[in-house]
C-alpha cells in the first residue's frame, strides 16, 4: 500500500529544502545508504506520529520563465495536486506575500487536496508577528510560523499534517495480485511493453519522450494469476531540459514504485545503461522491491555471440548495487521474450517472500564464520551470536552482535552472498538489522 505523499511547493529561496530537511531529519530514508547507488535528493521518506509518508521538494516557483506550452508555477502546482495527499505552500516572513505567492495561492486553493500555508523564517513571533499576519490575505486559511533554519516550529507543524493524511484505502487493493511497476526514461517503451502485455492498445504510444505524466494501472490475469501492471512517468537526462518537469517523473515514479510488488526496469538496448537507469533502480532498492533489468529495443541491435554477454557487464558494472536483479533481453514491439519475463515476475515475486527458518538461517552463518572469520579492530573481534528473519518483501535479517560498530560493510556484504548461495533470493534485495546483545 503507498504511503501519503506531501509535497512542498513555494518560490525559490523561501526555505524549502531546509524545511525537507528538518522534516526527513536529514535522513533520506529508514534504509542505511548503499555504495553505488545514485540518487537524486528530491524526495525521501519520513515518519511521525506513526505515519510514514514520502515527502516531495518540488523545486522552486519561476512565475517567468520561458515555457511556452506551461509556466512552471503551473507545472509545480498541478504536480502537487496530483501526486500529494497534503501540499505545503511556503513563503518567507520578510519578504512578505508577493505576487508568485498569490498566483500559487489561487491555483491550490482550487484542489480538493489539503492544503497549509507556512510561513518560513519567523525566528522571532514578538518582532514579526505583524508582517506575518499579512498572509491571511492568501486566503489558505490559517498560517504556520515556523523557521526551518532554526527548527522552530516544526513538531506544531508535523502534527496539522499528520492530522490531514488519509485514512488507508484496504478496499483499493487488489487480493492476490502482483503488482508490477514499470519504470524507465522516457521513449524506453514502458507503454508499448504494457500494450503487448494486454494485447491491446492500453495506453498512449508516442516517440515524444515524456509523453506519459501520470500513472496508469492495468490489470490482467495471465496462467491463473493476477498482475497490476503500473506504467510510470520517465526519467529525461538534466541537460536535456530547460525546466524541471523530470523532477516531477521521478515523483511519479517514486509513488509506482512504492505501490508495487515489483519493478521492471526497462533499458534502451539503443542507449545502453546510462545515469538515469541508476537513479531509477536506486529507488527500487531503496524502497526494498523485488526487480528485474529488461533490456529493451533488442530486436533493433546487430549482434553476433558476444553481444548479450557485454551488455549484461555493462550492466553489472553500472548498477553493481543491484547484483541480485535478473536481466532479461525483450522486444516489446514484437513480444520477443514476454513469456519470460513473467515467469521472471513470479519467480522475483517468490522470492521477495521468502523465509527461511532459524535454524537453517543459523546453520549457514555459523559456516560462513568459520571459513571467513568476523572482523577485529583495535583487538576486539566482532562476535555474531545469531540470527533471525524478522519479516519479508523484502527478506530482513536481524544479527546480535557483541558490538554493531565492528561490523564491516564487506563483511555484511559477505554474510549477504552466503545467504544468496544458500537459499537464492533472486531478484530481491536483502536487508540487516545489527543489535548489541550484552551476553557478560
Amino acid at each position: 500500500m503507498s504511503k501519503p505523499v506531501l509535497a512542498i511547493v513555494g518560490r525559490p529561496n523561501v526555505g524549502k529544502s531546509t524545511l525537507f530537511n528538518k522534516i526527513v531529519g536529514r535522513r533520506i530514508s529508514i534504509v542505511e545508504d548503499t555504495p553505488g547507488v545514485t540518487r537524486d535528493r528530491i524526495y525521501a521518506d519520513a515518519e511521525w506520529l506513526r505515519h510514514k509518508f514520502t515527502v516531495i521538494d518540488t523545486g522552486g516557483l519561476d512565475p517567468d520563465s520561458d515555457d511556452v506550452i506551461i509556466k512552471q508555477i503551473y507545472r509545480q502546482a498541478e504536480v502537487a495536486m496530483e501526486a500529494a495527499d497534503v501540499i505545503l505552500l511556503v513563503v518567507d516572513v520578510k519578504a512578505g506575500p508577493l505576487d508568485a505567492d498569490k498566483d500559487a495561492a489561487n491555483i491550490l486553493r482550487k484542489t480538493k487536496k489539503p492544503v497549509l500555508l507556512v510561513v518560513n523564517k519567523v525566528d522571532d513571533m514578538r518582532k514579526e508577528n505583524l508582517d506575518f499576519y499579512e498572509f491571511y490575505s492568501l486566503g489558505l486559511g490559517e498560517p504556520i510560523a515556523v523557521s526551518s533554519g532554526q527548527g522552530l516550529g516544526i513538531g506544531d507543524l508535523l502534527d496539522e499534517i499528520a492530522k490531514r493524511f488519509p485514512e488507508p484505502d484496504e478496499e483499493a487493493e487488489i487480493p492476490d495480485a502482483i503488482r508490477v511497476a514499470v519504470t524507465g526514461k522516457p521513449n524506453v517503451g514502458k507503454s508499448s511493453l504494457i500494450n503487448k502485455v494486454l494485447g491491446k492498445e492500453r495506453l498512449i504510444v508516442s516517440d515524444i519522450p515524456g509523453t506519459t505524466r501520470d500513472s496508469v494501472d492495468s490489470l490482467i490475469e495471465r496462467g491463473g494469476q493476477k498482475y497490476v501492471f503500473v506504467d510510470t512517468a520517465g526519467l529525461r537526462r538534466k541537460s536535456k531540459i530547460k525546466e524541471k518537469i523530470e523532477r516531477y517523473a521521478i515523483v511519479r515514479a517514486v509513488s509506482s514504485i512504492d505501490r508495487s510488488d515489483v519493478s521492471v526496469l526497462l533499458i534502451d538496448a539503443e542507449q545502453g545503461v546510462s545515469e538515469q537507469d541508476s537513479k531509477i533502480a536506486g529507488i527500487a532498492h531503496d524502497h526494498g522491491r523485488a526487480s528485474i533489468v529488461a533490456v529493451n529495443k533488442w530486436d533493433k541491435i546487430e549482434k553476433d555471440n558476444k553481444t548479450m554477454d557485454k551488455f549484461t557487464k555493462d550492466i553489472s558494472v553500472e548498477l553493481a548495487f543491484m547484483a541480485y536483479a535478473p536481466k532479461i533481453f525483450i522486444s516489446a514491439l514484437t513480444g520477443q521474450r514476454i513469456d519470460k519475463l513473467f515467469e521472471l515476475i513470479q519467480s522475483v515475486y517468490q522470492n521477495h517472500n521468502l523465509r527461511i527458518s532459524t535454524g537453517m538461517l543459523n546453520d549457514v552463518l555459523i559456516e560462513a564464520m568459520a571459513v571467513n572469520q568476523p572482523p577485529a579492530d583495535r583487538g576486539k573481534q566482532l562476535k555474531i551470536y545469531y540470527a533471525t528473519q524478522a519479516s519479508v518483501r523484502p527478506p530482513k535479517f536481524v544479527l546480535f552482535v557483541n558490538n554493531s560498530e565492528l561490523m564491516h560493510y564487506s563483511y555484511l556484504r559477505y554474510i549477504e552472498n552466503q545467504l544468496r548461495q544458500s537459499f537464492g533470493f533472486s531478484g530481491t534485495p536483502l536487508q540487516f538489522i545489527l543489535r548489541d546483545k550484552n551476553l557478560s
